[in-house]
């Protein structure tokens, strides 16, 4: 299976708690850190997907009131970060 999204979060707290919506939903996804070159902060966590779960993934979070903070397309020519 394909991950070729990232959702960022400041805090392993926020990164479980998305997590744990996520999987009830039956979106598919892992919990990492986030790559330093994309971490602001030095500390953070990350949800990695696939890019067809990633617009379900961040509206369910966004009515859940779960706080996230960028979100980041993998490809072939590295990140580059999305508004979804």
């Amino acid at each position: 299976m394909k991950f070729n999204y990232l959702i960022t979060f400041r805090s392993i707290t926020f990164a479980q708690k998305a997590e744990a919506v996520l999987r009830r939903a039956d979106i598919d996804c892992r919990l990492q850190r986030t790559p330093r070159e994309l971490s602001t902060r030095g500390c953070g966590y990350c949800l990695r997907l696939r890019g067809s779960d990633a617009l379900a993934a961040v509206e369910l979070l966004r009515n859940r009131d779960i706080l996230f903070g960028k979100i980041y397309a993998m490809g072939s020519g590295g990140m580059e970060e999305r508004m979804l």
